[in-house]
């Protein structure tokens, strides 16, 4: 197993901040003295940091960005040490700046850098010859369906490319997961990945599935489901109100229950509210029987140096890349099985069609630019070669393939295979025969196997390490906090805060994300949907969520029935029961900050927010667009 040099304090540092409350948790690595200072002093000048004895009430009277920026830079002296971050910004990620766009709505990890998406293609485009040289570092790829499943994958593997061993090379390495310990499976995407290990796992046996997300999720949706329908018994994590912190006890005596276990899924920390679990969980899991599955979804990059998969060695590690932040959010999902699990997996033959996938060099053709100057000759080979791949299905957001979509294109794929086959064999063999392949340095097929993988996205994320890109972050999404705190509605006698926040607040150890909602001057909740929109016309992407699995003591009872909402999600589908099923939570806003987020990105969303302290700033828009003659914004 690799180990990382950040392992030893970072980790407890960083990441195991919220021990379990047990009567006498154990503490392998007390926390120093000087530590607890330091957090003390965060929290003391997070407090400074945006002019302490004032409150905003009007967004016209906000601090200017250059004035804020000063604030901020006094009150978080470490910001400037992270200056290598803009500079990366800048030259990689230009588009961001030239888009004035703020990009705040997804997580996880990028592999490319725009600069070097924009430069590969040119190099093709501009290239004498269609193919792409021996040497280049091409990002482009597509996914291709394997009718295979996860147990025979995993045991057996299979025939790969170049391109698809050195994707998962660079990835392991960048993870520090060793493949001598793990097995690496790519997915459709996210939801594939959770779908695919509940039709693998022996819910026969093992019948329980402990999950702890204080959100609801689409991809953890679909594993609940599928194991539901499996045998398996669910059971969740609950969320104290108003912290959304874990029942502890609840939990600990879920996962200590003498009755027989089974899956225990666990995610880092919680992607909507920033709140980082504790890794003892894990182990308390791990000691009682369960298999684990540790969600790495969330996690911002580096922040696997100081996971210690030595310490923990979960069963299954799930995470999911997308290809360029900002532009391209397609990509894939990645599914980790230890391998000394790997006799536990059922060889399923649904779990077939669920989405396992392979990696192949994109259809250069559909890649080249409308200006490309090659000949028709040159553009016919082309095509030819790229029909080879008329199965390959083109990456998409790394969100839920809709289920009929998903029956459709497996129950035809064998059909089309078969079909397509002998015409494909003709095509290929005519262009291998034609004497201007004959006469290039490369054919096609070389170049597959020549390709040299080149992640320069992950590459810039090893150049800033964890330490510059955990200090960037935690100054960001806090200042943040503490603005959206500072933001009360005018002549209101008790104060009416523009805007309540979820879960962790000013915190030292909380992730880069951050869940509220914006309430207008008499109390009532503005709709997150309608914010979210309002916030695309301001050219910044933000992201909904559902919290759920909330507790209320007995002190909070009458809040309860003031915050829960009810949201429908499909119909029951016994015949006694045909209503619509209900579960009773939250809807909110949420913002995430990527390593590559700015000053400038906050500032942009708090001026936003502060916009709602108008009492008419949601009709004011309505008639805007209506103006414009777009689309109105419904509420």
């Amino acid at each position: 197993m690799q180990s990382s040099p950040c392992l030893r304090e970072a980790c407890f540092h960083a990441c195991c901040l919220t021990p379990l409350r047990s009567p006498n948790p154990p503490d392998p690595m007390p926390k120093s003295s000087g530590f607890n200072a330091a957090r003390v002093d965060f929290a003391a000048t997070t407090a400074s940091s945006l002019f302490p004895n004032t409150q905003f009430t009007n967004h016209e009277s906000l601090p200017s960005l250059t004035e804020s920026f000063s604030h901020f830079t006094k009150a978080y002296p470490l910001y400037s040490q992270t200056e290598q971050t803009d500079q990366i910004r800048s030259k990689e990620y230009y588009h961001l700046s030239l888009s004035n766009h703020v990009c705040l709505d997804y997580v996880g990890l990028g592999l490319f850098s725009n600069l070097q998406q924009q430069e590969e293609f040119s190099l093709v485009a501009s290239s004498s010859s269609f193919l792409p040289p021996r040497n280049l570092e091409f990002p482009a790829f597509d996914i291709r369906y394997k009718s295979v499943s996860l147990s025979s994958e995993v045991l057996y593997g299979g025939q790969e490319s170049e391109l698809e061993s050195g994707m998962k090379k660079r990835i392991m390495d960048f993870l520090h997961i060793s493949p001598t310990d793990y097995a690496m499976v790519f997915t459709v995407n996210r939801t594939s990945a959770f779908k695919l290990l509940s039709e693998s796992y022996p819910f026969q046996s093992n019948k329980k599935l402990l999950t702890v997300y204080d959100y609801k999720s689409e991809a953890v949706e679909a594993m609940i489901n599928n194991s539901q329908k499996r045998g398996a018994k669910i059971k969740s994590a609950e969320f104290s109100w108003p912290g959304m912190r874990i029942q502890s006890k609840k939990l600990r005596n879920m996962v200590t229950s003498k009755r027989k276990k089974g899956l225990f899924v666990f995610p880092v920390l919680s992607k909507i509210t920033g709140t980082r679990y504790s890794y003892r969980w894990m182990t308390l899991a791990q000691e009682n029987g369960w298999h684990v599955a540790l969600d790495i979804c969330a996690l911002g990059p580096k922040e696997m140096d100081t996971l210690g998969l030595s310490l923990f060695r979960p069963d299954f590690l799930i995470c999911s890349f997308y290809k360029v932040f900002g532009e391209d959010p397609s990509g894939f999902g990645c599914l980790f099985v230890k391998r000394s699990s790997a006799s536990i997996l059922e060889a399923s033959t649904t779990a077939r069609s669920i989405g396992i996938v392979s990696l192949v060099p994109a259809n250069i053709s559909s890649q080249l630019s409308d200006d490309f100057s090659g000949t028709d000759m040159e553009m016919k080979q082309i095509t030819k070669l790229s029909s080879r791949e008329d199965l390959v299905v083109r990456s998409s957001f790394s969100g839920p393939v809709p289920a009929q979509i998903e029956e459709l294109e497996y129950s035809e794929t064998s059909e089309m295979q078969k079909e397509s086959l002998s015409s494909d064999i003709e095509d290929l063999e005519e262009v291998m025969d034609s004497p201007e392949l004959e006469n290039s340095e490369t054919s096609t097929i070389e170049s597959d196997s020549s390709l040299k993988v080149a992640c320069r996205g992950l590459d810039d994320a090893d150049s800033l390490g964890l330490i510059v890109i955990s200090n960037r972050a935690r100054c960001l999404i806090n200042w943040f906090v503490r603005g959206l705190m500072k933001l009360q509605h005018p002549h209101s006698e008790n104060g009416l805060p523009l805007v309540k926040i979820y879960g962790p607040k000013i915190k030292f150890d909380r992730g880069p994300a951050v869940a509220f909602n914006v309430f207008d001057w008499k109390g009532e909740k503005v709709e997150p949907v309608l914010v979210q929109k309002l916030a695309d016309r301001n050219n910044i992407s933000l992201s909904c969520g559902f919290l759920h699995n909330i507790w209320f003591s007995d002190i909070y009872e009458e809040e309860k029935e003031i915050v829960l909402e009810t949201k429908s999600y499909g119909m029951a589908k016994t015949v006694r029961n045909k209503r619509k099923e209900v579960e009773l939570g939250i809807t909110v806003v949420t913002a995430s900050l990527g390593f590559l987020a700015n000053f400038e990105d906050v500032y942009r969303l708090w001026a936003f927010v502060a916009q709602f302290l108008d009492a008419d700033f949601v009709e004011k828009a309505r008639w805007r667009y209506m103006a414009l003659n777009q689309k109105i914004v419904e509420v």
